[in-house]
């Protein structure tokens, strides 16, 4: 039998495995850290750094090849499987996580590294070099594609996080129990105890996957001081609802999103604004973000309004009011007026197309603190939508805080001027965030509103004249300005807001 297309597809799992538990540890640190970018590319340089320390180390494996090859293969299979449900446990008992963090991405990597040196040599008696090195290479890009394709579109979406890597634990795991029957002639010693050590961590892994729920729910319970009452993964992001005496609170990807003791005070500063610089009569509104459906609930408090198009990238957050009836509570039912048009698309595509103008446009995007939202607070997406408003539209933007992240409000504040909007900054205090930013914009120069629809439970007239007054340390400081090419914001987002985790 030609055992050496066999061996070589060994080269594929390992690398497509090694892949996934690196996508794995920097997805895990930008959801319980939010650092994002900076996380990403540290974990792609230290797991390529320790892929490269255990090819060096692999040179002084002499006897016994083929063994160590499938000892290897199983430490993998322990420490990727068990990579996700020991990083979420850890994150939220220790304040050494970046240790552990940045260690298991070592370790794994430079397992990795060994791996696929000692396959070669394996090999290296069947084949001609040239002929060698081009299959292990080819095979190897060619796992780390398909990992990098599965890991978002089925991975992450069907089995979550740490069913993804007890998954790919087993299939390392797999394959250093097939490679005891595929390299039989060249694995010296007992074979029974090897194939025991492999049938023992698969059934480990197992029952971790069948009991995955169980393990994350624990994990997120140590990440959240009050209790899950809801969770689910969407292809975007992990939605979380907590509750607690006062109240419960949205996260997505473990930020607070609201609360719903005081969201009242964002969303009616968010909309109102725009509502009343318009003229308190505006006909078409558009809400991009605000899955939610809060921001619609004021909304709709205008007789005026005749449609409103809600813009939110996840089905899974516009459906959330359907599975979780104390939001749809919250929200008056926002979503079964049936004035409201829901889209789930990207909205720099959405924009793209030929759509009526807005009367209005209410922007709830999360903060940016990544280059896919990033690009939501750019010139390019400011200037188009510019192009879908009425002449006398009104815009409003939650801009994250002057106060934690001064440079990133002005940032937002100073790229809608750059992107041709006259500009009136404002802000008010939220009590789950703080003090809170936003920007209302209009194309003309305009005063800023000082009245307030009636009837609302904290915006009156002179609530509404104060958000527009900035106290002296929330003040302007030089910034640049957040383009699609050059996205400083997310930058000034992460820096700021990383001296307070």
């Amino acid at each position: 039998m030609n055992r050496t297309p066999l061996l070589f597809l060994n080269v594929l799992v390992i690398a497509t495995c090694g892949l996934v538990y690196e996508l794995l540890a920097g997805t895990l640190a930008s959801y319980v850290l939010g650092d994002s970018v900076t996380q990403f590319s540290l974990i792609i340089g230290i797991y390529l750094f320790a892929m490269g320390v255990g090819s060096w180390l692999s040179r002084f494996i002499d006897r016994a090849l083929a063994r160590r090859f499938i000892e290897i293969e199983l430490a993998v299979a322990i420490l990727g499987g068990l990579s996700a449900p020991l990083l979420f446990f850890t994150f939220a008992r220790v304040s050494y996580f970046y240790l552990i963090l940045y260690s298991v991405v070592f370790i794994i990597g430079m397992l990795v590294g060994l791996e696929i040196p000692l396959l070669m040599r394996i090999l290296k008696d069947q084949l001609d070099f040239k002929e060698l090195v081009s299959r292990v290479l080819a095979f190897d890009y060619i796992g780390a594609l398909i990992a990098s394709l599965l890991f978002p579109i089925l991975l992450v979406p069907k089995l979550g996080l740490v069913r993804t890597s007890l998954l790919f634990g087993m299939l390392n795991a797999g394959v250093g129990l097939w490679g005891t029957w595929l390299m039989r002639p060249l694995i010296k010693g007992n074979l029974n105890v090897l194939r025991g050590k492999a049938i023992f961590v698969l059934l480990l892994l197992l029952v971790g996957f069948i009991k995955a729920d169980t393990l994350t729910s624990l994990a997120e319970d140590q990440m959240f001081a009050d209790d899950i009452i809801y969770a689910k993964t969407s292809h975007y992001q992990r939605i979380v609802v907590t509750r607690g005496r006062a109240g419960f609170q949205l996260f997505l990807n473990g930020n607070l999103q609201f609360s719903s003791t005081d969201e009242y005070r964002y969303h009616e500063a968010l909309v109102h604004p725009a509502m009343m610089a318009q003229g308190g009569s505006p006909r078409r509104v558009v809400v991009m973000g605000g899955g939610d459906g809060l921001a619609l609930r004021e909304v709709l408090k205008y007789p005026s309004v005749e449609s409103v198009t809600l813009v939110d990238l996840d089905p899974e957050m516009t459906q959330l009011s359907q599975k979780f009836p104390p939001l749809a509570e919250l929200n008056r039912h926002a979503f079964q007026d049936p004035r409201v048009q829901v889209v789930n698309t990207d909205a720099m595509i959405w924009l793209e197309e030929n759509v009526q103008p807005f009367d209005a446009a209410i922007i709830d995007f999360p903060d940016p603190n990544s280059f896919a939202l990033g690009k939501l607070y750019t010139t390019r997406f400011y200037r188009m939508l510019k192009e879908r408003l009425t002449p006398d539209a009104a815009i409003a933007i939650q801009c994250t805080s002057p106060l934690f992240a001064r440079q990133s409000y002005w940032c937002i504040i100073r790229t809608l001027e750059a992107a041709g909007f006259h500009v009136k900054p404002y802000q008010t205090a939220v009590p789950s965030f703080g003090i809170w930013g936003f920007a209302l914009a209009r194309r003309a120069a305009f005063d800023a509103p000082t009245r307030a629809p009636a009837n609302l439970r904290f915006l009156d007239d002179p609530a509404m004249a104060a958000m527009f007054v900035i106290p002296a340390d929330l003040s302007s400081v030089p910034v640049e300005i957040n383009r699609l090419d050059n996205q400083m914001l997310v930058r000034y987002y992460e820096g700021e807001w990383k001296k307070y985790e």
